[in-house]
């Protein structure tokens, strides 16, 4: 009889081999033995599991010995991401038999075993006493993913996270089996990003003299600055430390909007025709600020040489994807500026939104040239786009369906199911309530692709992601309030080959939190309870949107 498993994601196959009831235990004689291309698994294996364990996992071969090896047989099977992990005796010569279709199929399945060992395996030192068996069921799990896009967007401009989070954050995820952190690095309100050829994007962009304090419709105000950047080198302890737990990290530098801090730092790049852009600082509050990049060559170079930076820091090979934004842009002061007039009428354009169009081509072709993929919001869409590009569809599902039909790669990430910064309850107990009520089961219940979409299009779905907009999310815990318990569920949606929403089995899903809050307990988040804030988690008097007497959910 095959134990209850409280794994998150939820495995495609496990079964129990007949004749084989009870458990096999890890112990002090358990060794490692790790096959060509796992060796990065090992290594995580015995600085986390081993942390938590107490137990050494020498390299050694033998009957108790967990087993590592990349299988052509998984790969086919699986595909590349996928395992096979066998506790129940059927390979001989180990205790716990790891396959993966390639290096993350095994990492995934190393994830996959730390959850069966149960949620102390979680925590960085061990807390069991001494003698305790590490008990694990006898089984076979096969699984693989659905899509190969698994996200987190993470926005870092709007309130700033120090590095040491963002290593967090990878572990986090990594937990969850989701592989691409999108790193939203760049806005109205910082430049987080190091620039050697642009020194002032940080030392002017990445601070603010104060921020407000709720939804900017709020009277409050927190009149500490706020800022902080990531020098190159924090950058590229991010991608190292990403890569080796096989998540790849998208960089956002935004243009031609949401551009005030790097206007504030370079003032010829905003529209000095219409206005005084000296006078400019990081803007202090939310929402979309009306400054945004002229339409000058200038202004392309300039950005040409911090994309020229950014290509070094984020590897082809682990990050293919560049995230150029592209998204609310307001065309005001290119309606009054003569430059961007006679701008238009040079590029033959026609008007303001085919100026945003030229843009995001002149980038896409950049990239595109240098062996890269550009990534944007939906907006993109506006005014055609190069082959290779791919669509962050946030706008609900609209722009994704055009996106796909139009052989275009797709990341769905609809904010009315998947913004986690969007509050988790309607009552007034939850801190800064923004957006739309999406709760526990309403994430679980998102489908990514569109019913009805057709084959062809669907194809062009490269997966999904929950994106984390930080304007009212000051810090860590706040972070994780909203993030947690809700990325659990995402992840077994982006990760899982689930039924219709209406099929899924939730109660089954809710059984399973039981367990992992548990784990989330062992890893310090500070997540929602599932009755509702603590009174530390809580922010009363605090304005979020909707505002009193709003409609509840938008």
């Amino acid at each position: 009889m095959l134990p209850e498993l409280d794994l998150i994601p939820a495995p495609a196959h496990a079964e129990c081999r007949a004749g084989a009831p009870g458990y096999v235990a890890l112990d002090e004689r358990t060794t490692l033995d790790a096959g060509p291309g796992t060796h990065g698994t090992a290594r995580w294996l015995r600085a986390v599991l081993g942390a938590a364990t107490g137990l050494p996992l020498a390299d050694g071969t033998g009957p108790g010995a967990i087993r590592l090896r990349i299988s052509p047989d998984v790969a086919r099977e699986h595909g590349p991401e996928g395992y096979r992990l066998s506790t129940d005796g059927s390979v001989a010569d180990a205790a716990v038999a790891i396959e993966g279709g390639g290096p993350a199929g095994v990492f995934w399945a190393a994830q996959t075993l730390r959850q069966l060992l149960g949620p102390e395996a979680h925590r960085r030192a061990r807390v069991a006493p001494a003698g305790h068996d590490w008990d694990l069921p006898l089984l076979t799990l096969a699984d693989g993913p659905r899509f190969p896009w698994r996200g987190l967007m993470l926005d870092v401009a709007r309130h700033f996270m120090p590095k040491d989070d963002v290593l967090r954050q990878l572990d986090l995820m990594a937990a969850h089996k989701l592989n691409v952190l999108h790193l939203h690095l760049t806005d109205d309100q910082g430049w987080r990003i190091e620039i050697r050829r642009h020194p002032r994007l940080t030392e002017v962009g990445s601070w603010r003299a104060r921020s407000k304090w709720g939804h900017r419709a709020s009277p409050l105000w927190n009149e500490t600055p706020h800022g902080g950047f990531y020098t190159q080198d924090d950058i590229r302890e991010i991608v190292a430390y990403a890569a080796d737990r096989h998540i790849s990290v998208v960089p956002e530098i935004d243009v031609p909007g949401h551009s005030q801090a790097a206007i504030a730092a370079y003032p010829e790049l905003g529209n000095t025709d219409v206005i005084d852009t000296t006078t400019l600082s990081v803007w202090d509050t939310w929402g979309v600020s009306p400054n945004v990049l002229a339409p000058t060559d200038n202004v392309l170079r300039f950005y040409e040489g911090v994309f020229e930076e950014v290509l070094e820091l984020f590897p082809a090979e682990v990050s293919p994807f560049v995230h150029i934004g592209g998204d609310e842009c307001p065309k005001d002061q290119w309606k009054a500026s003569a430059t961007a007039r006679a701008r238009i009428e040079e590029l033959g354009v026609g008007d303001e939104d085919g100026l945003q169009s030229w843009f995001v081509r002149h980038f896409d072709r950049w990239l595109a040239a240098r062996g890269r993929r550009l990534i944007g919001w939906d907006e993109i869409l506006e005014g055609g786009l190069a082959d290779g590009a791919a669509v962050s569809s946030w706008r609900g599902y609209a722009g994704g369906i055009t996106a796909a039909e139009a052989g275009h790669d797709v990341v769905m990430c609809p904010e009315q199911q998947v913004y986690l910064d969007h509050r988790q309850a309607p009552g007034e107990d939850e801190p800064m309530p923004i957006g739309y009520v999406r709760t526990l089961a309403d994430v679980y219940r998102f489908e990514p692709v569109p019913p009805g979409l057709a084959p062809e299009a669907a194809a062009h779905i490269l997966g999904t992601q929950a994106n984390v907009w930080t304007e009212v999310m000051e810090n860590r815990a706040r972070v994780d309030y909203q993030t947690h318990p809700r990325l659990a569920a995402f992840a077994e949606v982006a990760w899982s080959r689930l039924p219709a929403p209406e099929a899924r089995d939730l109660a089954g899903f809710e059984r399973r939190m039981s367990t992992h809050y548990r784990r989330l307990d062992a890893l310090g988040v500070d997540y929602r309870p599932p009755a509702g804030p603590h009174p530390w988690q809580r922010r009363p008097g605090v304005l979020g949107r909707p505002l009193d007497g709003a409609p509840p959910n938008v």
